[in-house]
């Protein structure tokens, strides 16, 4: 097993032991932009055994029977996540003594989904997607701001954008802008990973979350399907990206973040608003 195999390994036995709880599919909406959703759990399941016996051979990952249930569809769905905020995301900080003082969990499950399934898209996309206005919406550029007054909002968001500013959200051509939504609107999400070596995810969720570093443990989606945890690296097949689409039903001043530990807290989030 080579260094990086046994760092990205060591990383996988620190989140399992970290975690609490289970979950279920990544998002409720079931898009396939990162390791699973309800519609692409057997496709992803898959993937995730070919992954995890890559790396360690089939062998004890925690010794005993743990290494068994990791590699079960039910340690499948705990590592991805689902109703509740994933496992690996709620159990507290990496111990320094495995990964090093200050390890970003995001560079850990960035390399263990870099070749997870999913939609692509190239580098060039995400730029053009990133500065692409959403039909329906005003820009206010001055006020930073990107409001939709029809009762549907499609935006498509990059996460930590080429040529911006690091750990941060990129729509419309603004940085972590105000969005503003009708309520009851259906509102669809794209997100994409453009970060070269970091997790990124995306959850709509109360206003204030951003200030924990781990917005999940004091914050659920504030809709149903209004989470996507997150997406892995982009590899020579393209940039991952997946989509989150639930209904904004209730009026209210919310956040939209990124929910891997402390990337909130970096500047990964932007006011989300229900009128």
């Amino acid at each position: 097993m080579t260094r990086k195999q046994t760092v990205i390994l060591a990383g996988a036995v620190v989140i399992a032991a970290a975690g609490v709880g289970t979950g279920a599919a990544i998002a409720a909406s079931s898009s396939p932009g990162g390791p699973a959703t309800a519609a692409s759990a057997s496709s992803g399941y898959s993937w995730y055994r070919s992954m995890m016996n890559g790396y360690y051979g089939g062998g004890s990952m925690m010794g005993g029977s743990s290494a068994g249930w990791m590699m079960s569809e039910a340690g499948y769905r705990w590592m991805t996540g689902g109703a509740a905020s994933p496992g690996w995301m709620t159990g507290g900080s990496l111990p320094g003594m495995m990964m090093g003082g200050g390890t970003d969990p995001g560079k850990v499950m960035g390399s263990l989904w870099a070749n997870a399934p999913g939609p692509r898209v190239s580098a060039a996309q995400a730029a053009a997607l990133g500065g692409q206005v959403p039909a329906g919406a005003q820009v206010d550029r001055a006020a930073n701001t990107l409001t939709f007054t029809t009762a549907t909002a499609a935006l498509t968001i990059v996460a930590s954008p080429s040529g911006g500013p690091d750990e941060t959200f990129r729509a419309a051509g603004l940085t972590n802008p105000r969005v503003i939504v009708p309520a009851g609107a259906r509102v669809s999400i794209q997100l994409v990973n453009a970060d070269p070596d970091t997790a990124h995810g995306l959850v709509v969720t109360s206003a204030g979350a951003a200030g924990s570093w781990m917005p999940m443990m004091t914050a659920r989606p504030a809709f149903a399907g209004s989470a996507l945890w997150f997406l892995g690296n982009p590899t020579q097949a393209g940039m991952h990206a997946g989509t989150l689409t639930f209904t904004a039903s209730a009026a209210g001043s919310y956040q939209y973040l990124c929910p891997v530990p402390g990337h909130a807290q970096k500047g990964m989030a932007g006011a989300f608003i229900v009128r």
